[in-house]
């Protein structure tokens, strides 16, 4: 009887606890999940938003190229010859410049004449390549390899197939269109790729069309780029034209094979994977609501089999008719897999924690609980605008990964979308941290705050759009960052503003060395405005503040280089007024 009530007695002491111990456990494990759901509904859009952007600009700088290409073999102010022989030295020098502008992809360049003649030069390498020639209006072309821009021509070889230039696609579309031009996007029959072509009419001497200069995208690049990304276990990036037939996948074929055995083209409706058809339906109406942009969105829809799913997606238009759409869908399930491994580790290690050591169990269950609650108060802080959020949380374990991942997210939002810049907040963050390491050295170290003000932004805004205002604030963002060391620091402080720090500086006068090495870079003419419509008046007016003699605070400084920027403006502005820039073709 005395053992039964001892056993009784060691019960009711023993189970109290331990069901305090695994109320707390429980409560910690749901409050690492809810810490989780509310880290991933705060930034999950923005991460895919992000990576739509980043693929978009990487697509972007792919397809740009071919502008330049067609530019540099026919630049606007050179009239069309009226016979390909009598031009042929200007020819082979101006179309192998042109290969060598972006060898990759663009390493074919060609024209074709409404005589039908036609030039095509081919870089096998940066020495080597291949001039392919028709100059009578009938017959195959002649091949003939040399080596080096005017090397000789050597080992004709007559095709035996009639290449007609004025019969093919991208002759008829450059005939066409007044401007440069894409043509749809088709598979090659030799290295069975999908290309894409651009196009642009050139005139004789008389103002009249003569030919049509033209290069080849091989498009493989893009499905190699969405093939490298590191994506979820089973989320999928892609990029679709606008009739939804596939360019490129993460994932499974972009191309099919028709009852010959041939490849085609093939819909993101029509794939086999079953997540692709559901985010390509969910796209498409988004697509349709948001009309006529290009900013990234996202969509959250179910599919078939009920499986949540997060998307995103960016739409990619030049003046030439490209029109792409780049879309990026994860399931919810990948986004919240480590919360709930979490959760699930995080009721195993308290199971064991109450029938090993009640006593160690509470103490790690505590350390444990105040890490989880820093990380849901910064994550509720981030939803509430609150960027930079701070949290102590150094662990090495699943929790210790959700802080690192945490701040990575954080840092991520402290990127300028646009311009892939420090933002305003990140800047001048970074300088205040610099002024903190000041505040340790027993002496100074100098370092210098530029203001940078777009001359004429407004006008350029309202003279061609803000899209073109954009791809300006873009250029002379990669302007400044390939112009600046790379310990120094960019920022675009708000509008057409930015702002660098210069990390050390002798002397003023060095400073003032980087202030007008940074006004030339940026009074080049501007690229994204066009060579014909280039404004004289592009340029920065670029204030200098000093550190310590002008401001010893990042407020003090900013608006003492501010203060400067303005005087340099306002003295700009008295001067004689320049030339009006002339209006968009």
């Amino acid at each position: 009887m005395k053992l039964l009530q001892y056993l009784s007695l060691r019960q009711m002491l023993t189970l109290p606890y331990v069901l305090l111990v695994l109320l707390l456990a429980a409560t910690i494990s749901a409050l690492s999940y809810a810490a989780g759901r509310v880290a991933v509904d705060t930034l999950s859009k923005q991460l895919l938003s992000e990576m739509v952007f980043r693929i978009a600009q990487a697509v972007e700088h792919h397809v740009s190229g071919s502008s330049a290409v067609l530019d540099t073999a026919f630049p606007a102010d050179v009239a069309a010859p009226d016979d390909i022989a009598d031009d042929l030295a200007n020819l082979r020098t101006r179309f192998w410049l042109a290969t060598s502008v972006h060898r990759q992809p663009n390493n074919y360049a060609y024209y074709g004449d409404r005589n039908g003649q036609f030039f095509g030069l081919w870089r096998h390498s940066a020495s080597d390549a291949e001039l392919r020639l028709r100059t009578s209006g009938d017959g195959p072309r002649t091949i003939h390899r040399f080596t080096g821009i005017s090397g000789e021509l050597r080992d004709p070889v007559r095709e035996t197939r009639i290449f007609e230039p004025r019969e093919r696609p991208w002759f008829k579309s450059g005939q066409q269109a007044l401007l440069h031009t894409w043509t749809p996007v088709y598979i090659d029959f030799k290295t069975g790729e999908l290309v894409a072509t651009r196009a642009r009419r050139v005139n004789n001497a008389h103002g009249e069309f003569q030919g049509v200069v033209a290069t080849d995208l091989s498009l493989q690049h893009v499905n190699d780029l969405l093939r490298s990304l590191k994506l979820s276990a089973n989320g999928i990036a892609y990029v679709v034209e606008t009739d939804g037939n596939l360019i490129g996948t993460s994932r499974g074929p972009h191309l099919r094979q028709d009852a010959s055995g041939s490849n085609v083209r093939l819909n993101a409706r029509d794939s086999d994977d079953p997540l692709i058809v559901a985010a390509q339906r969910a796209i498409e109406r988004l697509v349709r609501d948001a009309g006529e942009g290009v900013q990234p969105r996202t969509v959250v829809f179910e599919t078939a089999a009920g499986q949540q799913v997060e998307a995103a997606y960016a739409r990619i238009r030049d003046a030439a008719g490209l029109d792409w759409i780049i879309v990026t869908a994860v399931p919810r399930s990948d986004f919240l897999a480590e919360v709930t491994r979490n959760f699930e580790r995080t009721v195993i290690v308290a199971l064991f924690a109450s029938l090993l050591t009640i006593v160690i169990g509470l103490m790690v269950l505590s350390v444990v609980a105040h890490d989880l609650k820093q990380l849901a108060l910064a994550a509720r802080r981030v939803g509430d605008g609150d960027l930079n959020a701070a949290f102590d949380v150094a662990r090495s374990d699943e929790i210790g990964d959700l802080a690192k991942s945490f701040r990575l997210m954080q840092t991520k939002l402290l990127s300028d979308r646009l311009t892939g810049l420090a933002n305003r907040e990140a800047f001048m963050r970074r300088v205040a941290e610099r002024l903190a390491r000041q505040l340790e050295r027993p002496e100074p170290r100098p370092f210098a705050i530029l203001f940078v003000d777009l001359n004429d932004f407004k006008h350029i805004n309202d003279r061609f759009g803000h899209d073109v205002g954009d791809r300006v604030l873009q250029e002379m963002a990669q302007r400044m960052r390939a112009g600046l060391r790379s310990r120094d620091l960019v920022g675009r402080y708000a509008g057409d503003e930015f702002v660098v720090m210069l990390d050390a500086v002798h002397s003023r006068d060095d400073a003032e060395g980087a202030r007008a090495h940074i006004e030339a870079m940026l009074g080049a003419p501007l690229l994204a405005v066009g060579p014909t419509a280039a404004a004289p008046g592009t340029g920065a007016s670029v204030g200098l503040a000093m550190y310590p003699e002008d401001g010893s605070d990042v407020e003090s400084l900013v608006q003492h280089a501010d203060a400067d920027m303005y005087r340099r403006k306002q003295s700009r502005q008295q001067r004689p007024a320049i030339p009006a820039m002339p209006a968009p073709p």
